[in-house]
């Protein structure tokens, strides 16, 4: 995943700017950078570092100190490094971007044959996905017009940031699969994927982009330079898992929503099982526990307790025993609230089930009685093709798909089976959800139904992509 942020300011604005791309760390644990523009002698600056093993304001304090200007743009990134400096026809420009490009070879042929020759950025052996936006940007006679071109050619997602002398460009995906959100305060405008990124350096939310949507803005004032379009389908797993909990989305807020969901799942389970606690697993099933406990009355407790100073997002090492690893290190438990208790835990969801069996395992030797699991979506069935969530190359690392090709008999199973699996009606939803039980030792197991997870959002069903869960395209 990636999220960028960009102001402009009558100041200096690179301490602004630090902090800023800072609170987008949990959208990305690989590599981010910091451009700026000083209008001085100093002109366009970039720092790009790894913040792999060391966040984002370790990396960078030097740079926010070093680096000056009234002008900047910063990303987090998990794939490539940006932003990228740029001289081209359209003049020298600073871009970021976040997204995910499906059809790259088909890019690299048009650009290639448009008369680009090389290209200098590389990432793991690939094509820097953001310098070849910038080339299809760069072959048309305005930023404006080039971004147009680069929505209709991507087919995935893309949300892109340019910042040149004169302002910034910032354009939110065609589809508004993720946010751009734009504040605003006294002599200075900023932009940026999550709304609580300017709350505190006293921005105010001015607006908000809708799909497909251009804004340019200085440090005075904004407007829309290319129209909005009424199709959209964000990405619900914004709400259930990426976004941080004080983001708002759609006017949504993601800690409220959560709570809901929990909700939603107390109701379902209409006090058919008896607890003593309800907990979420650290950090994104916490509020959804929330929910749960103040609706059922059942008492909310923290079984674990995340030591977060120093730990990342568990899923993302490549390696699954350094994903086990991580996320056995990271969560230190609470014995007292273990031992003889039968306990409810909501995790955000179930993706390969390894680290939650392992969780489980763990309770029951230090004495729990019951462990009840309730994930707070649906069973993810399919593999996203919109956005960069997961370095997973199968979608067979989903627990959902390994168990339905055990009953199916192969890994090739039509979408009209799989549909069978999405129903949580159906007999053989029933059966998959009994058999992840039975795999990773749970008391019992119940998953979010998808109608009411998009009763806790709120917003039109037709706005949401919920294709990770259903398989349903645009």
């Amino acid at each position: 995943m990636s999220g960028f942020f960009g102001v402009v300011s009558k100041e200096d604005c690179v301490t602004e700017l630090f902090y800023g791309v800072d609170y987008h760390s949990h959208l990305g644990t690989r590599r981010a950078g910091m451009a700026c523009y000083d209008e001085s002698e100093m002109g366009f600056q970039r720092a790009i570092h790894n913040i792999e093993n060391s966040p984002f304001r370790t990396k960078f304090d030097k740079d926010a100190v070093e680096m000056h200007g009234n002008m900047g743009i910063g990303c987090i990134s998990d794939y490539e490094p940006q932003p990228l400096l740029i001289q081209s026809h359209l003049g020298s420009f600073a871009i970021s971007t976040v997204g995910k490009i499906n059809n790259e070879e088909e890019l690299l042929e048009r650009v290639y044959q448009e008369g680009t020759s090389h290209f200098q950025e590389m990432s793991g052996g690939r094509i820097n996905a953001t310098e070849l936006i910038a080339s299809l940007i760069c072959q048309k006679h305005s930023i404006i017009a080039g971004i147009r071109f680069v929505q209709g050619l991507v087919k995935g997602s893309m949300s892109i940031m340019i910042m040149t002398r004169e302002g910034i460009y910032v354009a939110r995906d065609r589809m508004g699969r993720t946010p751009v959100m734009i504040g605003k305060k006294e002599g200075a405008m900023c932009a940026s994927f999550e709304s609580f990124a300017y709350m505190n350096l006293d921005y105010e939310d001015h607006y908000e982009l809708g799909p497909a949507e251009i804004y340019f803005f200085d440090a005075e004032e904004g407007k829309t330079v290319g129209e909005a379009q009424e199709d959209m389908k964000i990405c619900t797993f914004l709400w259930v898992y990426y976004g941080y909990p004080t983001a708002t989305y759609e006017g949504v807020n993601v800690e409220d929503m959560r709570c809901r969901c929990g909700e939603m799942l107390a109701k379902r389970d209409n006090g058919k099982i008896e607890l003593d606690y309800a907990a979420g697993i650290p950090d994104s099933g916490l509020a959804h526990a929330v929910g749960y406990a103040n609706h059922t009355k059942i008492p909310y407790a923290r079984p674990f307790i995340k030591y977060t100073p120093t730990w990342s997002r568990s899923f993302m090492p490549s390696n699954q025993s350094q994903r086990s690893l991580v996320a056995r290190m990271k969560l230190i438990p609470v014995h007292k609230m273990i031992k003889d208790k039968k306990l409810l835990l909501i995790d955000d969801s179930i993706v390969r089930g390894t680290q939650l069996r392992e969780t489980t395992e763990f309770l029951y030797k230090n004495g729990a009685e019951e462990v009840h699991v309730r994930p707070a979506c649906p069973p993810l069935l399919y593999g996203c093709k919109y956005l960069n969530f997961s370095r997973s190359k199968s979608v067979m690392d989903l627990i959902t798909r390994r168990i339905i090709q055990e009953f199916e008999g192969t890994e090739d199973v039509s979408d009209e089976v799989l549909q069978q699996y999405a129903d949580p009606d159906h007999e053989k939803y029933k059966m998959m959800v009994e058999e992840i039980r039975k795999q990773l030792n749970f008391t019992s197991l119940e998953f979010l139904r998808l109608d009411d997870m998009i009763e806790a959002i709120g917003i039109e069903p037709g706005k949401l992509c919920t294709y990770c869960w259903n398989g349903k395209e645009d």
